[in-house]
């Protein structure tokens, strides 16, 4: 089953937009299966808030010429190397390349500093953070918790 998405008249951008924030998360979702015609992803509100707004815009003023879409995955290639695990993080998520991130762990300051790779502690590189919070601790740590990037259990 295919699902038309009809294009919406520009003038109904602005309030549409403007009531995203207010709407309860269950009009938010059916705001999705409208706008997209699938079912919305398990993700947080401002995920979809922030979603929902790009595709009212895309469908109201169009979206991304095909070329730009293609030379934005060539330039995501360039920027990860083809490395799955960069990819899978969201961009947005990533510390910046050359942040330092510092933990106090037994009484011991570590210090992790972001690389365009990964990431470097004790200078060796890691892969993940949760390598590295292994390394410290000698036990299985979410290494986006154990730095203080993510809250337990978000």
């Amino acid at each position: 089953m295919t699902t038309t998405i009809t294009a919406l008249p520009k003038p109904d951008v602005p309030a549409r937009l403007a009531a995203l924030p207010g709407m309860p998360i269950g009009e938010l979702k059916a705001e999705w299966r409208s706008l997209f015609g699938t079912e919305p992803p398990p993700y947080n509100r401002r995920f979809l808030e922030s979603r929902l707004a790009y595709r009212i815009q895309e469908l109201a003023y169009g979206g991304l010429k095909r070329e730009t879409l293609e030379r934005l995955e060539a330039l995501g290639e360039q920027f990860d190397g083809r490395n799955i695990t960069l990819r899978r993080i969201r961009h947005e998520q990533r510390p910046i390349a050359g942040t330092r991130l510092i933990r106090e762990y037994q009484g011991v300051e570590h210090v992790v500093t972001v690389t365009r790779d990964g990431y470097e502690y004790q200078g060796r590189p890691y892969q993940s953070l949760s390598a590295i919070a292994r390394a410290i601790t000698g036990t299985r740590w979410n290494g986006w918790v154990f730095f203080g990037l993510r809250k337990p259990g978000a």
